[in-house]
């Protein structure tokens, strides 16, 4: 028996951090981490600080208990979204991902035994949970200083929590979470760094920040990939919605893409206006606007929001893909949330939920209602772009227990404004068919796109990478990609759309494309369409567009559907676009051709960067979207 009994195994290390620390707290629900979110609060504000050498007392956070759950505000804005460059590896397995020995020049090993020792002197909180869904994840632990309690809780609103007085003693910990804030001043000059490190039999992360993305979030992402990729399956980072039709049909689908691709906004109703109608767009140099009346909403069953484990044994083997949500609490980003009456669904949620709620980056105040349309400001008159919502998954109305399987595939990209005066890659239309072959082209390059709210500012067009979830893997870009292209030849009866965000060309839609392609395809029951119905887009890439789309009885603007054919735009301008386009994919590709890639993925890439044709990508892996029957 461990001298230091908590019910269950830990790691020899944490058995020595807990043997030494002044104090520590093993919770086993998240009640408990949320009393202690602000037990030391000050006229109600609980501050999250850190003596840190050289510099004294740093303030990292400020915490609030309000009457719909805990707000917690970042001082620093850099702190409030985050940063894509943040991992490190430690071990000296296999990855393409920088390693912490040669971006700091030594072994992390040092640093690793100063945050063991650092944890000795803090009071802690630990709990265990599963990293994913029992029997398809993996035992896990965090270990955290106490006064970080609104992290753990994060932490615990998004993975779970187990009960220690009712885990089995067999529960080991595979995955272990360390958290230590000050480190991050220490050595990684202010930035939200998190090392993973790979050991034997134990996947080690340390958080050096507080800001749950990077680590309670993503982190344990990295976990399962790594998994994952052991055990030849993935964890895709997308939102699966289940859609039942006002005639009780029902379609399943399942939106990937980079952050800010509209994963979480295809769990949400279409947006209003006042008087009922369906903004399509508005036009940025005119002004004009276009509207639809749309008489009902699909009802809508969230399955996953962010991460959904697609674990073989899941499967029906009806060629389709069958998926399970990978979280028990949501990440939502509620920055599109502007004012009272923007997405009363939510709003209800979160003002009135079921159990409290955890809110970064709201301007709430002790005793308050947090309302997520009061986002805090980065500086005088500039909002912070990244206002979040941690909702646990049972507080969602109607959401789907279990898995599903999946109709159609969809891939998120946010679209700038495209004009002659200003040629882009705005080129998509209000939704594109793609062929499997692209779209695993697709979820390798990730584009992160226009105006991204959810990480550090990067300029122009850059990429997420391999299944839009490689910010967060650990391994190789050439193994998740094989792994990707395995799972779309498994899955033939799948169908895959690409939906623009933000911009139609030269008009402003939000996330209307994908809303409306949502309620369009649930109402005719999938993306089956005759050849007549489409035609190969101008640009390849972008696989076939829609000749017509017709909702309840209501015509969509062809201009809309084919953004060549707006006049702001026409044939230059698309085609300048498209070579912007094309040229990001070319320079992304190229780096899959390795030695290993799947003999098939390499005539795909091969494909792309010799210019072929939407019909060549059909003949490489054929499939069943432009057929009428099954």
């Amino acid at each position: 028996m461990n001298e230091v009994d908590v019910g269950f195994q830990i790691p020899l290390s944490v058995q020595e951090i807990l043997e030494a620390c002044p104090k520590f707290t093993v919770a086993s629900t998240w009640q408990e981490l949320y009393e202690l979110a602000t037990r030391d609060a000050v006229n109600g504000v609980h501050e999250v600080a850190y003596e840190v050498p050289g510099r004294g007392r740093v303030l990292e956070a400020n915490v609030c208990r309000v009457k719909n759950g805990i707000a917690a505000n970042y001082v620093e804005p850099y702190m409030r979204r985050r940063d894509p460059d943040c991992m490190v590896i430690a071990d000296d397995l296999p990855t393409d991902k920088p390693r912490f020995e040669d971006q700091y020049g030594e072994s992390f090993e040092p640093l690793r035994g100063e945050t063991f020792a650092w944890l000795k002197t803090q009071e802690l909180a630990l709990f265990p949970f599963i990293a994913g869904v029992p029997g398809m994840g993996m035992d896990a632990l965090v270990v955290a200083p106490a006064n970080a309690g609104f992290f753990a809780l994060g932490l615990a609103l998004l993975q779970g929590i187990m009960d220690e007085k009712a885990l089995s003693p067999d529960f080991d910990p595979k995955a272990v979470i360390f958290v230590a804030p000050p480190f991050r001043h220490t050595h990684f000059k202010g930035k939200q760094m998190v090392v993973h490190n790979r050991r034997p039999g134990r996947h080690e992360l340390f958080s050096y920040n507080l800001y749950p993305g990077p680590s309670a979030k993503k982190g344990i992402y990295g976990v399962l990939l790594a998994l994952g990729e052991r055990e030849h399956w993935l964890t895709a980072h997308c939102a699966t919605v289940q859609v039942i039709t006002p005639y009780a049909n029902k379609l399943c689908i399942m939106h990937e893409g980079a952050s800010g691709g509209g994963k979480s906004e295809i769990l949400e109703q279409v947006h209003r206006q006042k008087d009922g109608a369906l903004l399509l767009g508005t036009n940025v140099l005119s002004g004009e606007r276009r509207t639809l009346v749309l008489p009902h909403n699909c009802e809508l069953r969230a399955v996953t929001d962010d991460m959904a484990l697609c674990h073989p044994s899941l499967g029906k083997n009806d060629g389709r893909l069958a998926l399970i949500d990978a979280e028990q609490g949501w990440f939502v980003r509620v920055n599109h949330i502007t004012r009272y009456g923007t997405d009363p669904n939510l709003e209800k949620m979160t003002i009135h939920p079921s159990e409290p709620m955890l809110f970064l980056n709201i301007d709430a105040h002790p005793g308050s209602t947090a309302l997520i349309w009061e986002h805090i400001e980065d500086e005088p008159g500039k909002p912070c772009p990244n206002p979040r919502v941690v909702i646990p998954r049972k507080a969602v109305p109607g959401v789907y227990q279990g898995a599903v399987s999946v109709d159609i595939r969809s891939f998120g990209v946010r679209c700038p404004p495209n004009t002659s005066e200003n040629p882009t890659y705005g080129i998509v239309g209000m939704f594109h068919l793609l062929p499997p072959a692209l779209a695993w082209l697709w979820r390798l390059v990730a584009p992160r796109g226009h105006a991204n709210p959810s990480i550090v500012a990067t300029e122009g067009m850059t990429s997420e990478g391999v299944g839009s979830y490689w910010p967060f893997a650990t391994g190789r870009m050439v193994d998740q990609a094989n792994l990707l292209l395995d799972q779309i030849v498994a899955t033939p009866r799948m169908k895959y759309i690409l939906c623009p965000n933000q911009h139609v060309g030269a008009w402003e839609t939000g996330f209307m494309p994908q809303w409306i392609a949502r309620e369009y395809l649930a109402r005719r029951g999938g993306a089956r369409f005759a050849p007549e119905q489409v035609t190969p887009s101008r640009c390849p890439l972008l696989g076939f567009a829609m000749k017509s789309v017709v909702v309840e009885g209501q015509t969509i603007p062809g201009i809309m559907l084919q953004v060549e054919k707006q006049p702001e735009v026409g044939n230059e301008t698309y085609d300048a676009g498209a070579k912007q386009l094309t040229d990001f994919f070319h320079d992304e590709l190229r780096q899959f051709l390795q030695d290993d890639i799947n003999p098939l993925g390499r005539k795909i890439i091969e494909c792309c960067l010799a210019g072929g044709s939407v019909e060549d990508y059909v003949a490489l892996l054929p499939i069943q979207v432009l057929e009428e029957d099954d």
